[in-house]
């Protein structure tokens, strides 16, 4: 049996990616000829959302926000739909949530492609962990606020009379945009705009002038996965007062994950967290206990 070349390493992995990419592609399709057709509307404003019929606020609040992000939409009933919240459409299918889902799917593929392809000597547990922090609800919100989504967003009047909207609102709308693009213009189009937002953010995780917030994500994931948040136990403590060093590890549900140490028990839990996301994924633990 002759040696796996880097040639053959290459051409197996641009034989996955092409497969991936060629199944969203035609779910994508599929997606884009029945996402509207499917919805149980009334069938006067199926039709007005079909033939792209808005009002003339409507129309110019989406091109503002087409002059924002670069890009004009084919079918701006997508771009409709990215901006609506739940609070502000008359039946939750009109809402984002769908595209969210989907958005969700395109942001992480497109983001591991790029560390995968940028970063050829980090190892599965540190991509994954840089991919955590930069997909993060903290980082697409932040995302979203920079380009001025909230500007554009569909609310309820409940929600609109708030001071601030909930960075999970933004965050979601970031999420549901990339949808959009994917939906209207294809990967080549979503990839284009998430590399343009996600390189300096990535770049940053990587210099580590941003934090790797693993305590924010492990909350999510473990909200999603088992509804319940995370806990953090001090297992440890050594050194004298005024240099001390914690051992503290993060548990979900019944499962204690491997422990870490910090300077400080907040870096201590952030590490924990990170631990506890790579052994959740099946990775070794990017901080384990010293030997």
């Amino acid at each position: 049996m002759r040696a796996v070349s880097v040639t053959d390493h290459t051409q197996r992995s641009n034989y996955v990616y092409n497969a991936v990419a060629s199944w969203i592609t035609n779910f994508a399709e599929y997606e884009r000829l029945s996402l509207l057709r499917r919805c149980p509307w009334p069938s006067d404003r199926r039709s007005e959302m079909l033939s792209g019929n808005f009002t003339t606020d409507q129309f110019a609040v989406l091109r503002s926000c087409e002059q924002r992000i670069g890009y004009e939409f084919n079918d701006k009933s997508l771009l409709y739909s990215a901006l609506t919240h739940a609070s502000g459409a008359a039946d939750r299918l009109e809402s984002n949530e769908r595209l969210e889902f989907l958005g969700d799917a395109v942001l992480g593929f497109v983001v591991c492609e790029l560390l995968y392809q940028r970063f050829p000597d980090l190892l599965e547990g540190d991509l994954t962990q840089i991919k955590s922090a930069a997909v993060s609800r903290a980082t697409c919100a932040k995302l979203g606020a920079q380009i001025g989504l909230t500007d554009f967003l569909q609310i309820g009047k409940g929600m609109d009379s708030q001071k601030g909207l909930p960075k999970s609102l933004v965050s979601n709308a970031f999420e549901s945009l990339i949808a959009a693009l994917y939906l209207d213009g294809g990967l080549t189009v979503a990839r284009s705009f998430i590399i343009d937002h996600m390189t300096n953010v990535i770049e940053a995780i990587i210099s580590g002038k941003a934090e790797r917030n693993f305590k924010s994500a492990l909350q999510q994931l473990a909200q999603r996965k088992f509804g319940t948040p995370p806990s953090y136990h001090l297992l440890d403590e050594a050194g004298p007062d005024h240099k001390k060093a914690f051992k503290i590890c993060a548990q979900v549900n019944r499962n204690r994950y491997t422990p870490a140490w910090g300077n400080n028990k907040k870096q201590a839990e952030q590490r924990a967290a990170g631990n506890a996301l790579a052994e959740l994924e099946g990775l070794h633990p990017p901080f384990p206990e010293p030997d």
